[in-house]
């Protein structure tokens, strides 16, 4: 049995009428699958732009995942929220010494930004220092009913704690698990971290044409699945404070079979779509506060702390995040057929009922090599993946067998993805 998004989750919500800021490295706005998403943003890097340009395609490939539309009839990705408009918010991701001080007082004045112009949900798929600007901008974010959901970081090896901003109180961490349910390898780990989603072999959009396509690995883009579930929840239950949508992230999330609840590497579970929309009456007429601002830090940073933001999962899985600066290392596919994680998609959260997004659809035009090192584009082929949690079968969700609504005349591929042996047209039908 396939777990079917299009019947499952977005005929209950797709994440009308609520804005997601992305606060990134920009959003490129024209590419064929997020045409009429993005809304003017800002720019805080001192160029002139509203946010919607983007020079190394992270901050693109998290737009897509939240909420691309996908193009023509039966082409391209969709986000798992694809009703849901983007902010984008542009910020220095990496950088040098000479610009630390500058990309510290970014993140502050994004986060106030976002809150100002209207966002309900703040991804942020980076790490960063933990100062008291960014402490107060994410007081103030809390105040006014918004909910913040950042990546674990990518340092990982069972050893490195969740980085900042996630590990503030309030914040929700997110960290990856992989395609049979397992966190992923370079997941940072600790007591902060509130869900995990998938983050390894993740389809998304690229940047250096409107047709362009990469894949990934990280919790950058778990965390971007993460905020399109809260902008789900958003949409289907406007009248919730951002508390009580995060407590049904959190009373949703399945844990594998024989793991506590919480625990330091996969927090409180599996995100899914599904189960945080079911009907939920102990958590809406429940309190109405942010259930983390009591969550302790297990390693506060000093105040005034200058680490520059780092992306916390760049396309090609580098490390990056925690409370140091980590040099990107390029790490291709390795020769692993881009299947779609994406599609496959949330994977365990397709598993435990309801978190997939992403879904590549049939032909998918793209060109050029995806950045970062990414393994090269490709239909993806039918695949079933072992059962997990035991006894409960998934695999790949299909995509809506309908034409998607003009969203602003979003022309065809220039060029189809060649299809991998086995396709066999579209392998979502």
């Amino acid at each position: 049995m396939k777990f079917d998004v299009s019947n499952k989750v977005w005929p209950v919500s797709q994440g009308e009428n609520v804005i997601v800021a992305v606060i990134d490295g920009g959003v490129s706005a024209n590419h064929q699958d997020l045409v009429g998403q993005v809304l003017p943003g800002a720019d805080f890097t001192g160029e002139q732009s509203d946010g919607r340009i983007d020079k190394d395609g992270h901050g693109t490939a998290m737009a897509s995942l939240i909420a691309a539309h996908g193009h023509g009839s039966q082409d391209g990705i969709i986000g798992l929220a694809p009703k849901a408009k983007i902010l984008p918010i542009r910020i220095n991701l990496g950088g040098g010494v000479d610009v630390v001080s500058a990309q510290d007082n970014e993140v502050p004045d994004a986060i106030r930004f976002a809150v100002d112009h209207g966002a309900k949900v703040i991804n942020m798929s980076f790490n960063s220092g933990s100062g008291q600007a960014a402490r107060e901008a994410i007081k103030y974010a809390i105040d006014k009913d918004v909910v913040l959901v950042a990546g674990a970081g990518n340092l990982g090896n069972h050893s490195a704690p969740v980085g900042y901003p996630a590990a503030v109180p309030g914040v929700m961490a997110v960290g990856a698990v992989d395609k049979n349910g397992s966190v992923w390898e370079k997941s940072n780990r600790g007591p902060e971290l509130t869900l995990v989603a998938p983050g390894v072999e993740i389809f998304s959009a690229g940047y250096k044409t409107t047709t362009e396509y990469r894949t990934a690995n990280g919790t950058s883009d778990a965390t971007a699945y993460v905020s399109a579930i809260a902008a789900l929840v958003r949409s289907k239950y406007p009248e919730l404070s951002a508390g009580q949508v995060i407590n049904r992230l959190i009373k949703s999330a399945v844990m594998p079979e024989g793991q506590k609840q919480p625990n330091d590497s996969y927090g409180y579970g599996i995100a899914s779509a599904q189960k945080a929309l079911a009907a939920n009456p102990a958590v809406d007429n429940g309190p109405k506060e942010n259930p983390l601002l009591s969550r302790p830090e297990s390693q506060r940073q000093p105040e005034g702390s200058s680490a520059s933001p780092q992306p916390s999962a760049p396309a090609d899985g580098s490390t990056a995040g925690g409370n140091q600066a980590a040099a990107p290392k390029s790490e291709s596919d390795g020769g692993i057929p881009v299947f779609v994680w994406a599609i496959v998609g949330m994977l365990a959260v397709v598993v435990v009922g309801g978190v997939i997004v992403l879904a590549r659809r049939n032909k998918g035009g793209g060109s050029g090599q995806p950045p970062y090192g990414g393994g090269g584009g490709g239909g993806a082929p039918q695949q079933q993946f072992p059962q997990y949690p035991p006894q409960q079968p998934y695999g790949a969700p299909q995509p809506p067998q309908q034409p998607q609504p003009p969203y602003g005349g979003q022309q065809p591929p220039q060029q189809p993805y060649p299809p991998r042996p086995g396709d066999g047209g579209n392998p979502y039908r």
